[in-house]
This record gives structure tokens, sequence and C-alpha cells, in this order.
């Protein structure tokens, strides 16, 4: 009998100690923290991202889109046509300002600050060109703060991500041999030194439509290398072209916040119960000690079977 019973005692003091063992390691990972929610890798910001969706059909800032859906229109407050109508020619010139994430922001952490690029050749007739300003915030001194789908793809719009990205001033009737130029970008006001110009993006697209699958910080080139301007050419089915002035902020490090905490007031919060308070309190105090609480929970269910 007793020659029986000693493997028996021995095969739980095996399964005993590994069990101990294993509680040791998750003990101390739970300790360091590295069974804990790894974070979201945000970085920290001065603005938080401004989300506009395009506007749709129906929406007074819709305008057009073309039947084989290559292309999708929104109307500008700053679209102007020249008269006389000379031609085809026609584009854009835009300002992105992006926060220190890469996210589109309207400028509100920078107000009294303005950007200034010069225009020359064929956008002087332009009541808002010769320069063009946009000034910040731009929700405080323009009509429709974002109203450019620039960058981003989705399959649902023709053209861009479905959210507005960009401040634009749009022109239509000059001459399709017509040479337009434009400057570098010069940043003016009370927090100047707040902002980057991290450089410029110019496509004739020749009949295309803008390309918007790439990253504007990526895509961004020096003044030199974009182009400084372009000339309309009929006979290459390019009349139309278009820059934007890529910006980004840049504000001090005590200055900038963790977008993800404005999560806190989001409405589904609101339907969290005191339990749920309470359960995340304790898990922001013992960090990954949620995980631990269930597995050893489970090992002492475990332990009491091998007992049994």
């Amino acid at each position: 009998m007793a020659g029986r019973d000693q493997p028996r005692a021995m095969s739980t003091g095996r399964r005993l100690l590994a069990l101990g063992v294993a509680l040791g390691v998750i003990v101390g990972l739970a300790a360091t923290g590295a069974v804990s929610a790894q974070p979201d890798g945000n970085e920290t910001v001065s603005e938080e991202a401004y989300v506009q969706p395009a506007p749709e059909q129906g929406d007074p800032y819709f305008e057009a889109a073309a039947d084989d859906g290559s292309w999708v229109s929104y109307e500008n407050p700053r679209d102007e046509y020249r008269e006389p109508y000379l031609g085809e020619g026609s584009g854009k010139i835009c300002v992105t300002l992006l926060n220190e994430n890469g996210d589109p922001v309207i400028g509100e952490s920078v107000p009294n600050t303005t950007v200034t690029i010069p225009t020359g050749g064929a956008t002087t007739w332009h009541s808002e060109a010769d320069p063009m300003t946009v000034e910040f915030p731009m929700n405080e001194h323009h009509e429709f703060p974002l109203d450019g789908d620039q960058f981003g793809t989705s399959p649902d719009v023709a053209q861009g991500d479905g959210y507005m990205d960009s401040h634009c001033l749009e022109f239509h009737g000059n001459s399709e041999d017509a040479t337009l130029t434009y400057g570098q970008a010069q940043i003016s006001g009370e927090y100047a030194d707040r902002i980057d110009v991290v450089g410029y993006i110019q496509q004739v697209p020749k009949g295309d439509g803008w390309e918007t699958d790439i990253d504007p910080i990526d895509a961004a080139e020096p003044y030199d290398e974009a182009g400084g301007g372009w000339t309309y050419n009929a006979a290459e089915n390019a009349t139309h072209a278009q820059v934007v002035v890529v910006l980004q902020l840049d504000a001090p490090a005590d200055e900038r916040f963790d977008p993800t905490e404005s999560n806190a007031t989001d409405p589904t919060d609101s339907q969290t119960t005191d339990d749920d308070d309470e359960s995340a309190s304790a898990d922001d105090m013992m960090p990954g000690f949620g995980v631990l609480t269930a597995i050893v929970a489970l090992s002492v269910a475990v332990f009491a079977r091998y007992r049994s």
C-alpha cells in the first residue's frame, strides 16, 4: 500500500512545485508591468486633431462628383473664376496644418498667427491671392475652416479618406498656357516659432486628379525641389495643378498633452457603473494584476482539484 501511495505523493509535489514557480514568475511580471496593457504609442500634442467629415451629397458644401466615381468636388468659399474667362487652366494653393502627431488641426493653439504665401503670374486677379493668407485659428477667420480632402484613401469616396484636412484657395479660368508661381511660405504672429514649414507638395496631374494616397509629411519637399510653380499644357491635358504647403506644430514639451485622455469625455463613458470605475482604479494602481487575479483564482481551483 505504501509503495503505491508514494508515487502519487511525489506527483502531487511536483505539481505544487510547478504551480509555485509559475505563480512566482507571474507575480514578477505583474510587478514590472510586463503583463499590463501596452501603451498605444500616441505622441503628446499641443492641439487635438480637428475631425471634419467631408460633405456628402445633399450637404450645402457638396459640389459635384464624377459619374464614374473618379473625382469629387466640394464647395469652397475662396473659389473664384477669372473675368474674363480665358481657358480651362485651374488649380489650388492649399495649406495643411498638422499637430505633432501628424493629425490635421485648425490652429486653435496658435492664435494671432498667419501663414502668407506669395503668388504671381496667373493668380494676381484672384481677390484673395497675391498673396494668399491663412489666419489661425481657421474657424475664427475663414467661413469653412477645412475645405479640402487632400490626403488619405477610402473606398467610400473618390479622392481622399472622407475627412477634410486642408484649407485652399481655388482659381479657374486661366489661359491654357499660363504660368503660375508661388513663393515660400512665411509664418508671422504671436506663435510663429511654434510652426515648422515641413515642405511643399506640387502635382500637375495631367487630367488624372490629385493623388491623395500619400503621407503629407513624407511627401513634402523643399521649396526648390517642389517647383515653385507650373505652366499649363493643354496638349498634355495638364490644365489643372495644385500645391499644398505642409506645416506642423512644434510646441514646448511641457505644453503638450496626451490626446487619448480626451476620450474621458466620450458619451459612452457615462454608461459605466461605479463598480467599473472601482475596477478601473484598481487596475491603474496595480497594472497587470487583473490578469494575475484571474490566474491565481484558476490556480487555486486546480490545486483544490488535486487535493481532492
